[in-house]
């Protein structure tokens, strides 16, 4: 019976919630009237006011974010309360514009990359001969040091 109600592709525990608070569970039907029905009890949660200012204050990152977006011009033209769906438009606009930033910046060091690759081929240098004079001047290093630690072996018999 629960789900029954609550249709649609979006069913939620946020919506049963919601439905639960505002009493649509309890009388079993969505009443599009907010007439009270003659005779009928009003319920508590009716009687209150429920004045609320539509909008929400941004935050000073908020306000970058719109202007960013291209909302607005500047940050004093931001009034002080939006809209959420406003807000939530802008940080989408800004998302989207970080993505094609990092896609565009993802593509470049891929050339940059292909075109040092290139270079290094023509040089013939390559990880193989890097590790091969790598490893020669360790052993060269290691047969110094074996030579030094001898030396000062037969110095001290």
């Amino acid at each position: 019976m629960i789900f029954n109600m609550i249709r649609g592709p979006r069913a939620a525990f946020g919506t049963l919630i919601g439905h639960v608070r505002r009493g649509v569970m309890t009388t079993g039907s969505r009443r599009l009237c907010s007439k009270p029905q003659e005779g009928a009890p009003v319920p508590h949660q009716a009687q209150r006011l429920g004045f609320k200012v539509p909008g929400y204050r941004p935050s000073e990152w908020d306000k970058k974010m719109l202007v960013w977006s291209g909302r607005f011009k500047t940050t004093e033209q931001i009034p002080d309360f939006v809209s959420f769906e406003m807000i939530d438009a802008a940080r989408n606009r800004v998302r989207v514009k970080a993505c094609y930033v990092m896609m565009a910046l993802t593509i470049l060091a891929c050339l940059v990359m292909a075109v040092s690759g290139k270079k290094a081929a023509s040089r013939n240098d390559n990880l193989t001969t890097r590790n091969m004079e790598k490893k020669a001047r360790w052993r060269e290093e290691a047969q110094k040091e074996k030579e030094v630690a001898t030396a000062f072996a037969e110095k001290a018999q």
